[in-house]
């Protein structure tokens, strides 16, 4: 049995700018937003899902918030464990896990400066002229929407470099800069959920982990993985990161989606 952990945006599911080259023919929308479609899967790669997590243990893993999570009808659901807000949250069986939150919120209130500081700090160094909005995720973390073209060439790195001096980490994926506390990772969310599905006897403590993801916010997920795949777009390809035990989608767009069920369907038969 294998466990798999898996981004969902710009790796399985795909906005119609991040899809890429594709006529449009067979996308199925996975969420709406104000009633417009927002987000979607190729309809293979919605059948690869779906059989996938009829067969083994998937677990939906996001920097979404509870919410935003929430607005995604992902094929294969409903699902036992699913991991939101970077790891803050834990869902179980959709509802979130309060004792968890309150370990991660511990842990970050003792690693370092609070959201409040940091908040502060970030409306200090940003400005309309780039800045669509700032907003909050679920207590824990800060991301700025901007207009990627006029962001300061300078900015995120000078902000990475002050995050780092107290205990938290920027990066930008897409129109998103996100600040996060060093303790706020999907892998540390990970891990518990995959000592829970060992101690109830749902995987065998031998299960290998698989993991998918596009960011760097996904770094920690996929290093700690047995194996992963990222595809050939994002963050960490623009960072052109990589790690033992790693794949690399050959396509980029909503075809990388099929490519990596396509590959956790393969390995975990192996496996």
């Amino acid at each position: 049995m294998t466990l798999v952990a898996t981004d969902l945006d710009r790796t399985l599911i795909y906005s119609r700018a991040a899809a890429g080259e594709h006529d449009g023919t067979d996308l199925y929308c996975v969420e709406l937003y104000d009633g417009a479609p927002l987000s979607f899967m190729t309809e293979r790669a919605t059948a690869l899902l779906s059989v996938l997590a009829g067969r083994i243990t998937v677990l939906p893993t996001t920097t979404r918030t509870i919410a935003q999570f929430r607005r995604i009808a992902l094929p294969g659901a409903p699902w036992r464990y699913a991991v939101t807000t970077n790891g803050g949250h834990i869902l179980v069986d959709g509802k979130p896990d309060v004792c968890w939150h309150a370990q991660v919120e511990t842990a970050a209130q003792a690693g370092g400066a609070s959201l409040t500081e940091v908040e502060r700090a970030l409306r200090n160094r940003v400005d309309e002229s780039w800045v669509d909005a700032l907003r909050t995720a679920d207590g824990l973390f800060c991301y700025a929407v901007v207009r990627s073209a006029a962001v300061p060439p300078d900015f995120l790195a000078e902000w990475s470099a002050w995050c780092a001096e107290i205990g938290w980490n920027a990066s930008q994926q897409g129109r998103k800069i996100y600040t996060m506390p060093d303790v706020v990772c999907k892998s540390r969310a990970v891990a518990e959920v995959r000592r829970r599905l060992i101690t109830d006897g749902t995987l065998p403590a031998t299960a290998p982990l698989l993991a998918a993801g596009d960011g760097a916010l996904d770094a920690d997920l996929l290093a700690g993985a047995d194996a992963a795949i990222r595809p050939r777009h994002g963050e960490l390809h623009e960072l052109a990161w990589t790690h033992p035990g790693l794949s690399i989608t050959e396509g980029s767009g909503i075809r990388a989606g099929e490519e990596i069920l396509d590959w956790f369907t393969q390995r975990s038969a192996i496996d």
